[in-house]
């Protein structure tokens, strides 16, 4: 029995050993990677890049979207330089989007403007590009894996706008996605980078007045959710102010300039009545030049309301002497 180990150990690692010739389903190319291949199934690779570029088209004209990514990639990866190459790795991005895989199309058609900048597709790419951001931006989450519906996120939303951006600049929808950066901010509640998205938009495209005219007003508006948030940012408010004020000078036929003028009017009175709290505090304190200074700044502020009128009576009080303005103080409020 001991004899026969030896042997039956050897016979094993013969047939181990032994070259086979078999269908395999898996197949790995150098350069090119894993492929999957069906046993029995149609030739697919060709030995010239047009041949093979040929192939993704047709299988991807014939909604054949797996042997149209496979065949596309033998294109990139053996004939990178060839007048193929560009085309085929566009390719791969449509059959991802026809399949659904949106996150996937991207990254191939970013990869297509990247190492082929003057690709005869290069604006249908961004368009593209665009088109799925827009999605992502609309509520559409990313997959895990590619598969699974698993999270939205706006931080891969922004990114992917201002690749968009990056890529061309001064394409078709470049300032669209320039706004629409911002729009991504503000969902997240970053205002501030919401602004400098949009100034950005409306310095970039100064030429283009709609698109202009569009990234200050939301700028504005960006600033003033900023100045709503927790407690009152005064400093937010006054952005907006300046920010709705240049809006207005620069675009006074925009139906909307009746709506900003509104606004800086709501917002000089919540500064005058942050100036006049802070008034009362100085005069609680008996701080008389302290509570001077927030009175005239709420005159300053919001000169024809009831609160500038209050601040009036109040610095007629401190005009006269201190002993009488601490008589008098103000309790509460305003």
């Amino acid at each position: 029995m001991n004899r026969r180990l030896p042997l039956l150990a050897l016979i094993v690692l013969g047939m181990l050993l032994w070259p086979l010739r078999c269908p395999a389903p898996l197949v790995y190319t150098p350069g090119e990677g894993w492929t999957y291949e069906s046993p029995g199934g149609p030739k697919w690779q060709r030995g010239r890049a047009k041949d093979q570029y040929e192939v993704a088209k047709e299988a991807f004209d014939q909604k054949k979207y797996r042997l149209a990514i496979k065949a596309a990639r033998r294109t990139v990866a053996r004939w990178p330089l060839s007048d193929y190459a560009g085309e085929a790795q566009y390719l791969i991005g449509r059959a991802y989007e026809a399949r659904r895989w949106d996150e996937k199309a991207f990254k191939e058609y970013q990869k297509a403007v990247e190492k082929y900048p003057k690709l005869a597709s290069f604006e249908d790419i961004l368009e593209r590009q665009f088109a799925i951001a827009m999605r992502f931006l609309g509520g559409q989450w990313f997959k895990l894996w590619g598969v699974i519906p698993f999270f939205p996120s706006k931080e891969k939303t922004a990114d992917m706008f201002a690749k968009i951006v990056r890529n061309g600049p001064y394409s078709k929808v470049a300032p669209q996605a320039q706004l629409a950066l911002g729009a991504t901010r503000e969902k997240q509640k970053d205002y501030y980078l919401a602004v400098k998205a949009y100034e950005k938009a409306a310095d970039t495209y100064h030429d283009q007045p709609e698109i202009a005219a569009e990234a200050l007003y939301r700028a504005g508006q960006a600033y003033l959710k900023q100045a709503k948030t927790a407690e009152y940012d005064q400093g937010a408010a006054a952005s907006a102010i300046a920010t709705f004020t240049d809006f207005i000078a620069l675009y006074p036929q925009d139906p909307r300039v009746e709506s900003a003028q509104k606004t800086i009017l709501e917002l000089r009175t919540e500064q005058a009545r942050g100036a006049f709290r802070i008034a009362q505090f100085y005069e609680k304190q008996r701080r008389w030049d302290g509570a001077r200074v927030y009175y005239n700044e709420v005159v300053s502020k919001d000169p024809n309301s009831e609160l500038a009128a209050r601040a009036r009576r109040r610095l007629d009080v401190l005009r006269r002497a201190p002993a009488a303005a601490s008589a008098s103080a103000p309790a509460g409020q305003p």
